[in-house]
């Protein structure tokens, strides 16, 4: 199936990407534990939040929700959006189109 999308691919996983960094615990989403999160160097980290941004926007063709740390990525084909909730909040909407 896959995610549909009309707006290029590096700015909706640039928008994915600081959304998913944004969600506490995101890192668990790896198996990290939060000692090995706080030691990794910025860098570093944009690079696994980027790796789990991009796993998510594809796993979303399969899945339309997937659970990440303490939050959740819905994909809402019908109004071509990614949604990043944590609790009952969006924190951030992926416009696709």
């Amino acid at each position: 199936m896959g995610v549909r999308h009309a707006r290029e691919y590096a700015v909706i996983l640039k928008e994915l990407t600081q959304a998913v960094g944004d969600i506490e615990g995101s890192y668990s989403f790896f198996e990290m534990e939060p000692e090995e999160w706080a030691a990794l160097p910025t860098s570093d980290r944009h690079e696994v939040m980027e790796a789990l941004a991009d796993d998510v926007f594809f796993g979303l063709g399969e899945e339309p929700v997937i659970k990440v740390g303490q939050g959740e990525i819905v994909y809402n084909n019908k109004h071509h959006i990614i949604e990043v909730m944590q609790g009952d909040n969006v924190i951030h909407i992926i416009r696709l189109i």
